[in-house]
């Protein structure tokens, strides 16, 4: 929910900026638009790469996940095994 939030506010700072922009520009329309429309690339191509960043992650994480359970399980059927018969005693 918080990431929701965050986007929410990204977007809405990047529409008032855009907004500000236009309303105080000391250029003509064209130069203007060429202007803004650098910024929203930059900051398409800076959302892209953290996107990118965040998929890298997340898959790295659920990689050693993974393998953690890919160690542990063996260690833990031992020692529920060690248990069942320690309860059995």
């Amino acid at each position: 929910m918080k990431s929701m939030t965050a986007w929410a506010m990204f977007t809405l700072g990047l529409a008032v900026g855009a907004a500000v922009a236009l309303c105080y520009a000391p250029q003509t329309g064209v130069q203007t638009r060429r202007k803004l429309r650098r910024g929203f690339d930059d900051a398409s191509d800076t959302v892209k790469d953290y996107g990118d960043k965040a998929a890298r992650l997340y898959k790295r994480g659920r990689d050693q996940a993974e393998d953690f359970y890919e160690d542990a399980a063996p260690v833990m059927k031992r020692v529920m095994d060690q248990g069942r018969k320690a309860v059995n005693l």
